[in-house]
């Protein structure tokens, strides 16, 4: 979300502080082989080869037996990051204090590097030992002993803490610093797919996990669990570790076991997701904590990989983002019997016990009682505790008709005199101050383009495909008309189709004065001045603007007196031309996949189906270009940035239709290691985005972000491929995490923020609505009710309540737009350009389906129907007693009662 210019300044800035300490400026390929002086100790498990630093016993390289070449760590940046301050993998961090003392002193093992005291080895399952006392203050009350062991072959990090002063000491702050090679600077992609990783925490207790995958989302998965006392409590950045952090560098993180003391004052003022803990020790007393290192054979065998190690696994369906009126199944697997489960806040959820399936696994009946967060605390019988945190949000009806509200009311920005051409619009709001965003130092946030300035009109155009609503539909033409056909858009001329970056504009010399507010700071690179706002090579604002004339069109055209200001063969025509400039006019970065990429396509079927042939031969021709070019690529996955997660969902999308098979497994294998299935409802299906509060938010830091629009846009192609490949249920569950999380960060009176902060100090959403429109665009293009069977689970409906008697199975929609089913057993994917599915039934025996159709409306006097089967369906299916029309739909005339079409 930055031009050109200022991305390469920030990037030779991240140079520069990177390799400030480097002699040599060139491509780091240095291995720890390579560097002899600094002393290595060498170590193998069946899963493992383990290096050590010899002073100091801290990871030099972690690396699977199955790929010696490939290190998990950061092997490649240990001469710069050697020095004392920078944290490793055998690291701990501690808060402590005296009985009777209230102030707590901290404690790393990273602030010095001297050397540490090696301890000889006397049993075959230690691999090597050390007391750490030589890198901690004299003051240190404890003394630390660490340990690497190989115990029944698996991988575990040990400390052993010992009160060692004659008072009590209490624990408030317990961390092991996870340190792994998510550092991607300087690296092309496919160095950066082939070298590094993401990882991902289940920050559930006794049960949480870290997940580390390679960002090319093939071989083996790194899982880290808990060893001894050490449960997964909280998730601290460590934000004092020197290495930069920015675009090509999410930071570093450390596993907590004890939190209170950060709860008592740097997290004060966030509600955390477990309760905040800390240990006492007697004077001589131990406390033993640590972490296993443990191999998946991929990421869908993870939870399998935690099952043989007898771990606890949950798996919720849909998910951990609840609708109030959906009821949701949550499968736990563990030897160990559960004694209790506790709710908080209390009546926040209903669990109701069901029955054990054949496989063993307890199956509960989860509804969500009361809006926002909500805990499950499961106590075993053995001890070990485990939560699951759930987001319930209303019916997502509620949700969407009360975003479309506010964002046409709170957020609809009218001022005749506005300087800059933005009236009417849907405008950028801060949801803190509830006060429109009429100016900002970065000019797209109150510009109307870019994500973070267009991110609220598109929202509320995509909230009309999902819910039309008459109102809100005749203020969004006159937005269309008045302000961005002519505004944002050029609608004459040399630049005509091209997209502006920006209405607003930082040029006080041609401004009256007083036009600008004199407390903002419009010194930085980000103040466009006219000219630069003017520009159009921007090819990611293309998009959102031909998804507002897609959109208008598909109204116009489906619906009865909708949209009155032009006919839709206007909007279709804008919608193709758009489409086409982008190309034209923006092909430096339209070479990349582009967020709403999708909307592409769903424009070139209208085309089609209106009979369009030599505008959908153009556009078609255009995008085999661009999907050529990504097919002669490793991993097409860039964009402005070195490494980005939205161009997946485009390139995907436009290499499944072109038949790059090879190529769009690539993409959803990168999409799926960045893409998690977690117990947690702000982790599950949360697709990477770590810069984007810098360009679309309010607290402006590079910060893993929870459900921007990267989930809604990576959803697309997730369950995309889900169809495709209907058996894949672990597809359906991080697609449709990533679908409701479009939704999870709504107020209750329809705000939608930027995103929400995962920082264990804030963990709030964002002040303002910024870029969140894109991921509004997933949600309304993805949107469905998709039914499944599992040989495990059985019947499972995703947007949808099932239930099934004597071989029927009755499913009731529960979505918002209520138009989109897929049946997966019989591999049909039924969509409505215009009209609702109440429910259905699914005869289990026949396959035959029975839609029940919503009653018409002054709006929807007809209902359009669209069947699809999966390649490879046994059974060629057909509506009865209704004809397709010229467009290749079902057309069913509605009355005043609900209206029952039958297919077999």
């Amino acid at each position: 979300m930055m031009n050109s210019l200022s991305y390469k300044f920030v990037q030779l800035i991240v140079f520069l502080l990177v390799y400030s300490n480097c002699s040599v400026l060139g491509q780091v390929t240095l291995t720890d082989s390579l560097h002899p002086e600094l002393g290595t100790l060498s170590f193998e498990t069946s899963d493992f080869q383990l290096e050590l630093l010899k002073n100091s016993q801290i990871v030099a390289a972690l690396r699977p037996q199955s790929d010696p070449e490939f290190n998990f760590t950061p092997g490649e940046w240990l001469p710069q990051r050697k020095k004392a301050g920078y944290y490793h993998l055998g690291d701990i961090n501690l808060k402590l204090r005296t009985a009777g003392t209230a102030q707590w002193e901290s404690y790393s093992s990273a602030t010095v590097r001297n050397k540490i005291m090696t301890i000889k080895v006397e049993n075959k399952s230690t691999l090597a030992i050390a007391d750490l006392t030589s890198v901690f203050p004299q003051n240190l009350p404890l003394k630390i002993i660490r340990s690497w062991k190989s115990e029944y072959e698996n991988l575990v990090l040990q400390f052993d803490l010992e009160n060692i002063s004659n008072k009590e000491i209490e624990i408030g702050a317990l961390g092991i610093p996870m340190i792994f090679n998510n550092n991607h600077s300087r690296k092309t992609l496919d160095e950066a797919h082939a070298e590094n990783v993401f990882y991902d925490p289940y920050i559930g207790l006794d049960a949480g996990y870290l997940q580390v995958v390679r960002l090319k989302g093939t071989g083996k998965v790194l899982l880290v669990v808990p060893e001894s006392d050490s449960p997964f409590e909280a998730w601290r950045p460590l934000l004092k570790d020197p290495t930069p952090r920015g675009i090509t560098f999410e930071g570093f993180h450390e596993w907590m076991i004890h939190s209170k003391a950060y709860a008592e004052n740097e997290w004060q003022d966030a509600d955390p997701w477990n309760p905040a803990t800390s240990a006492k020790l007697k004077p001589g007393e131990h406390k033993i904590i640590g972490v296993k290192f443990l191999l998946a054979d991929s990421v869908k065998d993870i939870e399998n990989t935690l099952i043989e190690n007898n771990r606890p696994v949950a798996v919720g369906i849909p998910g951990y983002v609840l609708p109030l009126d959906v009821n949701a199944s949550l499968f736990i697997n563990y030897p160990g019997k559960i004694q209790s489960i506790e709710v908080d806040p209390e009546n926040a959820l209903n669990i109701e016990f069901k029955e054990v399936t054949d496989s063993g696994w307890r199956k509960y009946l989860v509804k969500g009682e009361r809006w926002g967060r909500a805990r499950l605390t499961i106590l075993y019988e053995d001890g070990n505790r485990q939560t699951i945190n759930y987001k319930v949000i209303k019916p997502e009806e509620e949700v969407v008709a009360d975003n479309g509200h506010f964002l046409t009311t709170a957020q609809w920005f009218e001022a005749d005199n506005d300087p800059f051409g933005r009236s009417p619009s849907v405008i950028t709001y801060d949801y803190e101050e509830k006060k429109q965003v009429t100016q900002d130092s970065r000019a797209w946030i109150c510009g109307l383009s870019d994500e973070g300035g267009a991110g609220s009109w598109l929202n509320a155009i995509m909230k009309q495909l999902v819910l039309p609503n008459p109102e809100e539909v005749n203020k969004l033409e006159d937005f269309i008309q008045q302000t961005l056909w002519g505004g944002i858009q050029y609608s004459d001329g040399p630049l005509k189709y091209g997209v502006r970056k920006s209405l607003f504009y930082y040029e006080p010399d041609s401004m009256p004065t007083g036009t600008y507010h004199a407390d903002i700071n419009y010194t930085t690179w980000a103040a466009w001045n006219k000219e630069h706002a003017e520009t159009v090579e921007r090819s990611y604002n293309y998009p959102h603007v031909a998804a507002a004339h897609w959109v208008m069109y598909r109204l116009a055209r489906n619906y009865s007196g909708l949209v009155k200001q032009q006919k839709w063969d206007w909007y279709l025509e804008k919608a193709f031309q758009t489409a086409v400039a982008m190309v034209d006019l923006a092909p430096h970065y339209a070479q990349f996949g582009q967020m709403e990429g999708s909307v592409f396509l769903h424009i070139l079927a209208d085309l089609k189906a209106e009979g369009w042939w030599e505008q959908a031969r153009q556009l078609e021709q255009k995008m085999k270009i661009r999907t050529d070019h990504w097919a002669s690529l490793n991993y097409p996955f860039g964009s402005e940035m070195p490494w980005d997660s939205t161009g997946q969902e485009e390139v995907f999308m436009w290499s499944d239709y072109f038949g790059y098979a090879a190529k769009a497994l690539t993409t959803l294998h990168a999409i799926l290691a960045y893409m998690p299935a977690i117990p947690h409802w702000a982790y599950n299906g949360n697709a990477r985005r770590y810069w984007d509060f810098l360009y679309g938010g309010k607290l402006t830091r590079i910060e893993r972000q929870i459900h921007h629009y990267g989930s809604g846009l990576n959803a697309i192609p997730v369950l995309k491929a889900y169809r495709n490949s209907p058996d894949d249920l672990y597809l359906l569950r991080i697609g449709y995490g990533g679908l409701l999380g479009a939704l999870s960060n709504i107020t209750m009176d329809g705000f939608a923020p930027a995103a929400f902060h995962s920082f264990p100090s804030t963990l709030k959403i964002d002040g303002i609505s910024g870029d969140y429109g894109p991921g509004f665009y997933g949600y309304a293009i993805n949107s469905a009710t998709f039914v499944s069977y599992d040989k495990e689970f059985g019947w499972l409906a995703f947007g949808g309540n099932a239930r099934e008697n004597n071989h029927v199975l009755n499913v009731e929609m529960t979505t918002a737009s209520k138009s989109r089913l897929f049946i997966a057993p019989i591999q049909m994917w039924i969509t409505m350009d215009a009209g609702q599915i109440e429910s259905f039934t699914l005869d289990t025996g026949s396959g035959d389906v029975v839609l029940q159709l919503k009653a018409a409306n002054t709006y929807t006097p007809r209902a359009y129907l669209r069947i699809e089967q999966v390649p490879g369906g046994n059974r060629n299916y057909r509506v009865n007693d209704y004809q397709k029309n010229q467009r290749g739909q079902y057309d069913i005339p509605l009355t005043d009662k609900a209206v029952q079409v039958k297919i077999n």
